[in-house]
């Protein structure tokens, strides 16, 4: 089941081990690779709010422990009716239930972002909708683009103040247009691992829904041939990740495994070799022996690096070598540099 924590939230946070802000204890939360948050409110539904909104950012599951719910659009809580209780509808708005996580529900059912957006209609995998459009949008060729596709696919498209996008984007940086489409089905790790040129790219333990995207976005632009994404203790799929993916959820197929340990002894069965990126590792990334092999390059945590069981699976320990006075780089450059420096050698 993983760790557990309770929070009590009051509209006064100042008892909370003097945090004065619900996003500094989420982070905590995160840090200490908490499963998820069970939210009670005593003074009010403010406190509630602020941690529920807080943990989706980091894609916290986020569990209400007096009825309560974010409404749509996120923007308070509501109680939670009898019915939907024995339903198991309890999570926070915006989050995968336990019923879906366990089916493989990597999330991805709102897409912000222009380029985002744009290549959901383009790919025609998913259903789409609802297009939200804003109505003070910039002039832009892209925004145009994205109306016409919509159009042309029988897309509903609605034209909103930029407040409405707000909300059904659930960030900021949405460009003025967000999609709600259906979620981004996952597939098998066994047919990752089947492919005899397989390119895989594993997140261990990256709860950052940005650097997840933009890792997504580097894999599918090196050529990698799928991603590996762990249910728990990982970011998946929120508005977030997938607007700093910028597309690559649509073509970038996504294994959805309950733990990374075991996927890496999976890959190993069917003749994938794993490559740790590390620090410390012995080898350069540029001396790697497997480049050219069916290989999955697993990246670690922001801060921690890989979990000791993930390092002690992996067949090959790699690292960037550094020449400045830092000693690392964020886990989404080093992914960069080390997709391309494969994808170099497996093209040559």
């Amino acid at each position: 089941m993983g760790a557990y924590a309770e929070l009590h939230c009051h509209t006064n946070f100042s008892f909370l081990d003097g945090a004065s802000h619900p996003e500094e204890l989420v982070a905590e939360a995160v840090r200490l690779g908490l499963a998820a948050l069970a939210v009670t409110d005593h003074d009010g539904f403010y406190g509630a709010v602020r941690f529920a909104l807080a943990a989706r950012e980091h894609a916290l599951p986020t569990v209400f422990g007096t009825e309560l719910r974010l409404s749509e659009g996120g923007e308070r809580a509501e109680r939670v009716s009898s019915q939907e209780r024995r339903a198991g509808r309890r999570q926070a708005d915006g989050y995968p239930s336990r019923r879906a996580s366990a089916t493989g529900d990597l999330g991805g059912d709102v897409v912000p972002g222009r380029r985002a957006v744009r290549e959901l209609l383009v790919a025609e995998k998913r259903h789409v909708r609802t297009l939200f459009v804003a109505r003070d949008r910039d002039q832009s060729e892209l925004l145009e683009e994205i109306v016409e596709l919509a159009g042309h696919a029988g897309v509903s498209t609605r034209f909103v103040e930029s407040a409405r996008i707000a909300r059904e984007s659930r960030i900021e940086s949405h460009q003025g247009v967000v999609a709600l489409a259906a979620p981004v089905p996952a597939v098998s790790l066994g047919a990752l691992c089947g492919n005899h040129a397989a390119f895989l790219v594993a997140v261990d333990g990256v709860t950052d829904p940005q650097n997840l995207g933009a890792i997504l976005r580097t894999a599918e632009v090196a050529g990698a041939t799928g991603a590996i994404v762990p249910r728990h203790r990982s970011a998946l799929l929120t508005p977030a990740a997938v607007k700093t993916a910028a597309g690559a959820v649509e073509h970038l197929p996504i294994a959805l495994v309950a733990g990374m340990p075991g996927a890496l002894e999976q890959a190993a069965r069917a003749g994938v070799w794993s490559v740790g990126l590390d620090g410390e590792g012995p080898t350069p990334i540029h001396e790697l022996p497997v480049a050219d092999a069916p290989v999955v390059l697993v990246l670690g945590a922001e801060g921690r690096g890989l979990s000791r069981l993930a390092r002690e699976r992996c067949g090959v320990l790699a690292r960037i070598p550094m020449h400045g006075h830092l000693a690392s780089l964020n886990v989404s450059a080093a992914a960069a540099v080390a997709c391309f420096e494969l994808a170099r050698r497996r093209h040559q």
